[in-house]
């Protein structure tokens, strides 16, 4: 377990760069525990029913279909009942209400991934901080080796070695996770935005066209 003593040891060891390593992993948590509400809250994993309102759309069940897309706040849901009631009153062209369907949707996808940037930033940038870490303090152990000729231990020069290394650890052990976890997050949102276009794409394919003549 990490406890306020090791805390304050790392930074002794790593300094400077330990502290923001520090702050980029508390900023990291942060994001992707927003993340996670967020998507819990949208309800992204919910596809089930959009699929079914579409399939019975299809089958000449509009407002079954309607009814049943209007009960789940999720994206794909929201999509679909916009989709689905644009079909049905008629009002605006097919190209039209595909272009308003699609802009709804890519700004679904773009809020979920609001966020995301700062994360992959933590993520590129922790490695290469910790490895900044690791050169200072290898300049600094070497610098000690030169101030103090041949006098100096081999336990020494390995013990400022090890610490200069820390940083390094720290950096890959903030890196990791936050790698992980954004590659997660963003495999979501891309099944999200493909399963979305599916169920689009169906409904525009198959149902009758707006665009056809209608009497006066």
């Amino acid at each position: 377990m990490i406890n306020a003593e090791m805390i304050i040891q790392l930074y002794q060891t790593g300094g400077p760069v330990i502290a923001v390593l520090a702050a980029m992993s508390v900023a990291g948590l942060g994001i992707i525990l927003a993340k996670m509400l967020q998507f819990a809250m949208n309800r992204i994993h919910r596809v089930a029913e959009a699929r079914a309102a579409v399939g019975m759309f299809l089958e000449g069940h509009c407002e079954e279909a309607r009814a049943l897309v209007s009960q789940t706040r999720a994206p794909a849901a929201t999509l679909t009942a916009l989709a689905i009631q644009g079909l049905m009153d008629g009002r605006r062209s097919e190209s039209r209400l595909r272009e308003e369907v699609t802009r709804v949707g890519n700004d679904q996808l773009r809020a979920l991934r609001s966020g995301l940037r700062p994360l992959e930033l933590i993520a590129s940038l922790a490695p290469l901080l910790g490895l900044l870490g690791t050169v200072l303090g290898m300049i600094e152990a070497f610098q000690a080796l030169e101030r103090d000729g041949t006098g100096v231990s081999p336990a020494v020069l390995s013990g400022g070695i090890w610490q200069a290394l820390t940083t390094t650890a720290v950096g890959l052990g903030v890196a990791i996770p936050a790698v992980a976890v954004l590659t997660w997050l963003e495999s979501r949102i891309e099944r999200l935005g493909q399963e979305m276009d599916s169920l689009i794409t169906r409904l525009f394919t198959h149902a009758p066209s707006a665009d056809a003549p209608r009497a006066d």
